[in-house]
């Protein structure tokens, strides 16, 4: 899936895409984009980066980033390729890191090795690398490029990119409608409205993220518990409810799983705090605006937590305040051959429009089948 977001320049001179790239040159990238992808659900909050050390026409040393504080793509495949990364040329799909942050700078163990040549898919976007790396390379002799396969990489990570840039996560609102474009019968019944392939697929969108964003009416509805059930997922993402009042019961399902969960809500009295602090939520407290909570607000709390994706899961509401206040980065509805009637529930809460200029443009970015369902992907129009 292509990125939203412009590339940023390399700060050295690129190969334009088909004019000068060799085909092993795009054969070993694209090698190292999905050894990055094999880190989907685990780096966070570092991004998802592959390397591919080749010498003399033969891959030497592969590696991925695979857990946060464990080593970074270049140092597992300079480990692979000992003495005879010496020479090699690397394949990076992100600018090799400078400094010292959980794990010493990769740049280090690249000239320590003696690495000839390296080849980065995108600068690193993080204010603390952003062509650093790259320059150091570059001065101690090492010839570099960037820029080969860029959009590919940029779509790896729009959270790590989106948090570095722009201060604040990568959104995705999840929705599953009929095909008349209802989510709910009038009384909120919505199980099962999407087949299982759907809801595993679900599953592998939640063990991406950061977070897992719902509000308080579909706790209240539903009682989900917003966990990853995935075999190969090892981590639960942070679980975040928007509840104004506090009106969410210390037994909801989703306060005993594990892992953590935080609650946003305008109620700063310590007593009406104390039962859901029993049960081991985290509660920050935000002023209340004439909406609600204000979602800005929640964003930068989440992006100072070192959020990068958030997975939204919620009502019309809560979709409809994101989709007004312009953070929702991608919509992914989950269509069912479901008929359920003009009574049941839509998609969105927004305001009724006077005239079709009004209208919200969306571009559709993918389809596919899954099972029996249909899964569209969507973003704003630019």
């Amino acid at each position: 899936m292509a990125s939203d977001f412009p590339p940023s320049p390399c700060p050295f001179p690129s190969r334009a895409e088909g004019n000068g790239w060799l085909a092993d040159d795009y054969r070993h990238m694209a090698r190292a984009l999905t050894l990055a992808r094999r880190g989907l659900f685990g780096t966070d909050p570092n991004p998802r980066v592959g390397c591919v050390l080749v010498r003399d026409g033969e891959t030497v040393g592969e590696g991925w980033h695979e857990h946060a504080g464990e080593p970074h793509a270049e140092v597992n495949a300079l480990e692979m390729a000992g003495e005879r990364a010496r020479g090699a040329t690397a394949y990076v799909t992100l600018e090799p890191c400078c400094h010292y942050g959980r794990t010493p700078p990769c740049t280090d163990a690249l000239l320590d090795a003696g690495i000839a040549r390296l080849v980065a898919a995108m600068s690193d976007p993080n204010p603390q690398v952003a062509g650093k790396g790259l320059a150091i390379l570059r001065d101690a002799g090492v010839a570099v490029e960037c820029g080969l396969l860029e959009t590919e990489a940029r779509a790896l990570n729009p959270g790590f990119i989106q948090r570095m840039t722009r201060g604040r996560p990568f959104v995705r609102v999840k929705l599953a409608m009929s095909l008349d474009g209802r989510t709910a019968l009038a009384s909120g019944e919505s199980r099962w409205l999407t087949g299982e392939a759907a809801r595993q697929d679900v599953q592998r969108l939640r063990a991406r993220s950061s977070a897992i964003l719902t509000g308080s009416g579909t706790v209240l509805a539903d009682d989900p518990g917003l966990d990853v059930r995935l075999p190969e997922a090892e981590r639960q993402p942070l679980r975040v409810i928007l509840d104004t009042a506090l009106r969410i019961p210390p037994t909801a399902k989703t306060l005993h799983l594990p892992g953590s969960v935080l609650i946003f809500t305008a109620v700063a009295d310590p007593a009406a705090q104390k039962p859901l602090r029993a049960a081991g939520a985290d509660i920050a407290v935000l002023p209340r605006v004439a909406s609600g909570l204000d979602l800005s607000a929640v964003m930068a709390e989440l992006a100072r937590r070192e959020c990068n994706e958030i997975h939204a899961e919620c009502g019309p509401t809560l979709a409809g305040a994101l989709l007004q206040a312009g953070l929702m980065d991608e919509l992914v509805i989950y269509m069912a051959p479901l008929l359920l009637g003009d009574k049941a529930r839509g998609l969105f809460q927004l305001p009724e429009l006077a005239q079709m200029s009004e209208r919200t443009e969306l571009e559709v970015v993918e389809t596919r089948a899954v099972g029996r369902d249909w899964r569209l992907t969507l973003r704003l129009s630019q």
